[in-house]
C-alpha cells in the first residue's frame, strides 16, 4: 500500500497557506508539565485541524460538489471547503453527535443528513451515488491524510529537537500525516496515539496486527466524540509504519486535561482535544521536549462549565 510522503504533505501546506492557521506552540505552566508544549489546532477557523485535510482535498481534487460523514469537525471543515470553492456540500451526522458541531456545519451552509451511527457511511455513499458529489472522507483518503500531516511539519520546525509528540487516535488521518511528517524530518523523536479507554480500537489492532472494528455500540460510551471512529486500512498501514506506540486514558481523566488546559494554558479543547494532555498528566507518558496536539476546540458550553 502507497503511503503518504512527505513530498506530498508538502504540496498540501502550499495549498492550504493562508486558509489553515499555522498554530503556535504553547507552553504548558510547571512544575509537572515543564518542557511540553501544545499545539492548539482550536485556533483553526473551524476549530479543528480537520480544515488541513478537508481543504487540501477538495483543492486538489477540485470536485462538482462533496459529500461525508462526520460528527462534527470534519463536516464543518468540508463546508468551509466547499464553501470556498462554491460547490455544495452535503453532511451525512450520526445521531447523537454534539449539537454545537452539528450546528456550526449547518453555519457553513452544508446540507445535514442526520442517520443512526452505523448507517452513516453506506448513507454517505448513497447520496455521493445519487447525486454525483465526490466522497471526501474524514480520514480514509491520501490528500485527507496529507493535510493533516502539516501539523507534524509545523511541529518539527518550530522544535527542531522535539522528543516527543502525542496525538489523539480516532479514525487515525491526523496520526497517519503527523507520523509520516515527523519521522521523515526527525526519525529520533518518538510519535505516540492517544486514544479513550472506551474507544482503544487502535491500540487493540495495533497489538493484534490488523484493524480490528469496535462498532458504534462500544465506542460511543466515550464522551470524546471525535475519536469513535476506527481505523481503516490504509491509516492502519500509517500507524503501523510510524507511530511508536499508542496509550490509553480514562473518562476522568480527559475531563481533568480539559479543565487543567482552560485553567493554566487558557485553552478550550474538546474532550477529542484534550486526550494528550491527559496522557501527560496521567505520567503514561514522561514530560520533557514533548508537543501534545490539542486537535480541536468545538465543546458543548455545559460540559466545559463542568470541568472548569
Amino acid at each position: 500500500m502507497e503511503l503518504v510522503t512527505l513530498d506530498d504533505i508538502r504540496a498540501a501546506a502550499d495549498r492550504i497557506r493562508g486558509v489553515a492557521v499555522r498554530t503556535p506552540l504553547v507552553r504548558m505552566g510547571p512544575p509537572d508539565m515543564e518542557g511540553v508544549w501544545v499545539k492548539p489546532e482550536s485556533l483553526q477557523p473551524i476549530g479543528a485541524f480537520k480544515i488541513r485535510g478537508a481543504y487540501n482535498a477538495v483543492a486538489s481534487l477540485r470536485p462538482g460538489g462533496v459529500v461525508t460523514h462526520s460528527s462534527g469537525n470534519h463536516g464543518q471543515a468540508l463546508a468551509y471547503a466547499a464553501k470556498e470553492f462554491g460547490v455544495p456540500c452535503v453532511v451525512v451526522v450520526p445521531e447523537g453527535a454534539p449539537q454545537v458541531k452539528v450546528a456550526a456545519i449547518e453555519g457553513w451552509g452544508a446540507e445535514i443528513v442526520i442517520v443512526p451511527p452505523e448507517k452513516r457511511e453506506v448513507v454517505a455513499e448513497e447520496v455521493a451515488r445519487e447525486r454525483g458529489l465526490t466522497l471526501v472522507p474524514p480520514y480514509d483518503h491520501p490528500a485527507v491524510i496529507a493535510g493533516q500531516g502539516t501539523v507534524g511539519v509545523e511541529i518539527v520546525e518550530d522544535l527542531p529537537d522535539v522528543e516527543t509528540v502525542l496525538v489523539p487516535v480516532g479514525g487515525g488521518g491526523l496520526a497517519s500525516g503527523v507520523g509520516a511528517a515527523v519521522k521523515a524530518l526527525r526519525p529520533e523523536a518518538r510519535v505516540i496515539g492517544v486514544e479513550p479507554e472506551l474507544a482503544a480500537d487502535a491500540a487493540e489492532s495495533l497489538a493484534a496486527g490488523h484493524p480490528v472494528e469496535w462498532g458504534p455500540a462500544r465506542t460511543f460510551r466515550t464522551i470524546a466524540d471525535g475519536l469513535r471512529t476506527g481505523l481503516s486500512d490504509l491509516t492502519f498501514a500509517h500507524i503501523s509504519r510510524w507511530l511508536d506506540g499508542i496509550v490509553t486514558v480514562s473518562e476522568d481523566e480527559i475531563r481533568a486535561a480539559m479543565g487543567r488546559l482552560a485553567r493554566s494554558a487558557r485553552l478550550v479543547a474538546e474532550p477529542s482535544g484534550a486526550v494528550t494532555t491527559a496522557a501527560l498528566m496521567s505520567g503514561r507518558v514522561p514530560a520533557g521536549r514533548t508537543v501534545a496536539v490539542l486537535s480541536g476546540g468545538n465543546v458543548d458550553p455545559e460540559l466545559l462549565r463542568q470541568v472548569i
